[in-house]
């Protein structure tokens, strides 16, 4: 770990995080360098708590809010600086000592544009929707999924979950064992069970989007129904 003690005060510090360490670079008020330090993320508050009062930029990314509101509390004045905002200010070819050092270039212009700090309620609000997505999109692809193996037996239903859910109760039960692979049966069923899955846990979230008032309408009898083995109940979340 290379390091340089400051025997002046630093007036600007910048800051490349990564998953488990930070590297740090401290400026001047001329723009001289007089620190430059890796240390273990956990540390960065008890590292700089007896540093006087000044401007930090972090280079915006994984778990810097948590990092950033740390630092507020001791007095910084910090502001999270987005990686293409930093870019042109680095220097040579990219390393962690110069991505800090560019970011402290950067946090100094007027004209930076700075990520906002967010709460922790604003953070737990972002991951719930960010679940929610992929909730929406697990759900989407079993639903592709079924209207795929419908199709392979001739029954094509349009795109989008409302036209799925009118099928209802309006297939019968043949003799599927003696129609499909039991292989097929096996990955039909699972991905039913998915799909239960997933529209509960949309429902545990609780942004689910409004019920579609469609018409029903009767489709004859096919030869084979991959909806027995899916049942109506499937499509009525």
């Amino acid at each position: 770990m290379s390091h340089k003690t400051a025997t002046t005060a630093a007036h600007t510090i910048g800051i490349d995080t990564g998953k488990n360490t930070l590297h740090l670079i401290g400026l001047d008020d001329m723009g001289a360098i007089v620190l430059r330090e890796k240390i273990a993320r956990g540390r960065i508050t008890a590292r700089l708590a007896n540093v006087p009062r000044c401007l930090i930029g972090i280079e915006a990314g994984m778990a810097t809010h948590y990092v950033a509101r740390e630092l507020s509390a001791l007095g910084h004045d910090v502001k999270q600086v987005p990686p293409a905002y930093a870019k042109p200010f680095r220097q040579g070819h990219k390393n962690d000592f110069r991505d800090a050092y560019a970011v402290a270039e950067a946090v100094q212009r007027p004209s930076t544009r700075c990520v906002p700090v967010k709460t922790d309620d604003q953070l737990d609000l972002q991951a719930l929707h960010r679940v929610r997505s992929r909730l929406v999109g697990q759900r989407t692809a079993v639903i592709n999924q079924l209207r795929g193996f419908l199709l392979e037996h001739g029954i094509a239903v349009r795109q989008g979950l409302r036209f799925l859910r009118q099928f209802g109760s309006d297939f019968v039960v043949v003799q599927i064992n003696s129609i499909l692979p039991v292989k097929a049966i096996e990955k039909t069923a699972k991905s039913s069970h998915k799909y239960r899955q997933i529209a509960a846990s949309i429902r545990e979230i609780g942004l689910v989007e409004p019920r579609s008032s469609f018409r029903t309408r009767k489709i004859p009898a096919p030869t084979c129904c991959l909806m027995a083995i899916c049942g109506s109940k499937c499509f009525a979340t």
